[in-house]
């Protein structure tokens, strides 16, 4: 993919704080993510993020 043109808009909501190519670049992260089986980190509170832990059964303790 190309550039984003959201991609400040994004940022500036975004909570991961893995430093990686995507940020910012919702379209590109949820891709990456799904075909790891993962979630992005902005499904997660900043507390669970930090743990990069992307699973499902990760976001169900979070939001459990």
């Amino acid at each position: 993919m190309t550039g984003c043109e959201r991609k400040e808009i994004n940022s500036a909501g975004c909570n991961c704080t893995y430093s990686c190519s995507k940020h910012g670049k919702c379209c590109e992260c949820v891709s990456f993510h799904r075909s790891m089986g993962e979630f992005p980190a902005c499904f997660f509170t900043d507390r669970m993020e930090k743990t990069y832990d992307r699973s499902y059964s990760a976001l169900k303790r979070d939001r459990g």
